[in-house]
This record gives C-alpha cells, structure tokens and sequence, in this order.
C-alpha cells in the first residue's frame, strides 16, 4: 500500500463521499432485497494493481460502471459470488439460499439490476455532493476467476497502476456478512476531489 500518492486531505473526502453514496447504494439494495443492508465507515487506501483481489478467493463478481456524465472514468465494484448468489435468491422471492451450481445467466441479469438500481442511487448522491449532473452507464457484470488476472487487466481502460481501494463491511440482515470492495484510477480519485471542492467552495460563495 503506498497512500502517499493521496492527500490525508483527498482520503478524507473520498471517505466521505464514499460513505455517503454507499449509504445511499445500499439503502437502495435493501429495498431490492426486502433486508436491511448495512455498510460500514470504508477504508480508503492506495494499491498497487496486483493487489486488487488479496480479499477474495475462487472466483468473484465484478461490476464495471462508467460514467457518462460529470465524471470521466469507471470504476469497479467486487462482490464474492456467494453474495450474490444470495442476494439474487432474494431478489427472486426466495430466503436467500446459495445454490452450489455455478452462477447462471439469469442470476448475473438479477446481479445487474441490483447494482444498476444501486449505482444510480450512488451517482444521484455524488450529483448533490459535487454540485454536478452524474450519470452511469447500465453497469456490466463479470464472474471471473481471480487467478484470471488478464480479465481484470481488461476491466481498466489505460495501463494505470495505482489505484483507489475503497473497502466496506456490508451486512444484509442475518444473511451476509461480508466485504466488498470499491476500485477505481488515482486519476479518477483526484478529478472527484477537486470537484468535490469546488462545489464547496461554490456552496459557501453563495
């Protein structure tokens, strides 16, 4: 970890808008799920690409959004497969079992909807706290295995090394407790700061 790269000033504002737009995402999934969806306060650190999966095993869920207004970038959210998997099973009417069949088309179509309901609710948040309009694209949803390391190289565009890990304890109501975690480009993370500032700075000048 090397979070040098970022001020103890841009880590705190990237805490904040992460805890905020998160809250946000999973008020939005639990309303999905019929649970209650915790997050924790997220951790904010700089890694190296290579060390982007240390938190997981077998395979994952990767969720790619790119914004298309207000932001320039994308970002990435990880999810194990067992999460999904239950979070699927409840968004189909079920108690949240997990199948030990591989994760199917139609889970990863459920898988879609709840990030792409969760993700607008989060671009809604950063919308209001940039002072910008922010818009996502329809999020792509990934299961890969996490030695399969050239499909994670694809997930980024560019050859960026550093990125943002922004990681959360996420609970869903006696079902999943869990960590999922947030990634995006140093570049991107620096571009939302500044933004963030402006917007402050705007917010106090009228």
């Amino acid at each position: 970890m090397d979070s040098s790269i970022l001020t103890s000033e841009q880590i705190d504002i990237l805490g904040e808008v992460a805890n905020i737009s998160m809250g946000n995402a999973a008020t939005a999934l639990g309303a999905m799920l019929n649970r209650t969806v915790s997050i924790t306060t997220p951790k904010v650190e700089v890694i190296n690409r290579s060390q982007s999966l240390d938190d997981y095993s077998n395979v994952c869920i990767f969720v790619q959004i790119h914004y298309i207004k207000g932001l320039q970038g994308n970002n990435v959210l990880i999810l194990k497969e067992t999460d999904v998997k239950c979070m699927t099973d409840l968004m189909m009417g079920g108690q949240g079992d997990i199948s030990p069949e591989p994760i199917n088309d139609i889970q990863i179509s459920a898988a879609s909807e709840s990030m792409n309901q969760m993700m607008g609710s989060s671009a809604t948040s950063l919308s209001s706290m940039l002072g910008i309009p922010v818009d996502i694209s329809t999020p792509e949803v990934k299961w890969i295995d996490v030695e399969s390391v050239k499909t994670f190289e694809r997930m980024f565009e560019g050859t960026e090394d550093k990125f943002v890990k922004v990681t959360f304890r996420m609970e869903v109501a006696g079902l999943i407790d869990s960590i999922m975690v947030q990634l995006y480009p140093v570049n991107f993370a620096d571009e939302m700061c500044q933004k963030f500032k402006e917007s402050k700075l705007q917010a106090r000048e009228s």
